[in-house]
């Protein structure tokens, strides 16, 4: 794949919708996040071991927020937000994980860098359902933060759809992240087979349209 793309759960589906989902396009994504905040860590491993029987394989898991839970699951990573603990001390904690933070400026996307993460969220690019009346940050954006962080990956998130991964490639991500534009498309695998090509070839591929 010429490009990350990372399927964000949504908190809107039972986590057993979401095993079942996660086992149809894992062979097409790089990672699925759980990022359920109402679920318990209980809760949240019994998530991953569903998902680990339908065939997603734990390289492909990353939990966000909850470090403790990834260590304990094995599972290959976590994605830090700004109330987590920061990328340092899961560093020092979960060194086999590889760690993510999400980021919303330059500044916290340096500071991230300097505190060992591996790669960096930033959003929203586009305007978003997720994020009604919150004005998004746009391409010119995103290429300052990718330019401020050469040494770190930049995978982009909000409003991305299939037909806006080339621009969005361009602008110096490289990946994108998606919630509802799969776990909540009519035919999720159909989705991601869609945004797979496009990161892969710039273009969709006749007949996996979403």
């Amino acid at each position: 794949m010429a490009g990350e793309l990372h399927v964000i759960s949504t908190g809107r589906q039972p986590l057993e919708r979401l095993a079942d989902i996660a086992a149809a396009v894992a062979p097409y994504v790089t990672a699925i996040h759980l990022r359920e905040r109402a679920s318990t860590a209980a809760e949240l491993l019994a998530c991953i071991e569903r998902m680990r029987k339908l065939g997603v394989a734990a390289e492909r898991i990353i939990v966000n927020d909850r470090a403790d839970v990834a260590g304990a699951a094995g599972v290959r990573g976590v994605q830090l937000a700004g109330h987590s603990i920061g990328a340092a001390a899961a560093r020092r904690l979960f060194p086999q994980l590889r760690i993510g933070v999400s980021v919303h400026s330059e500044a916290e996307a340096i500071r991230a860098a300097v505190d060992g993460a591996d790669y960096v969220l930033y959003g929203h690019i586009y305007e978003t359902a997720s994020k009604p009346g919150v004005a998004s940050r746009g391409l010119e954006a995103l290429r300052s933060v990718a330019e401020h962080v050469p040494q770190l990956p930049v995978l982009a998130i909000g409003g991305i759809t299939p037909q806006r991964v080339p621009e969005v490639l361009a602008a110096g991500a490289q990946g994108v992240a998606v919630m509802s534009g799969v776990l909540e498309a009519d035919d999720p695998l159909l989705a991601a087979k869609a945004y797979a090509e496009y990161l892969v070839t710039g273009r969709e591929s006749h007949g996996a349209s979403c």
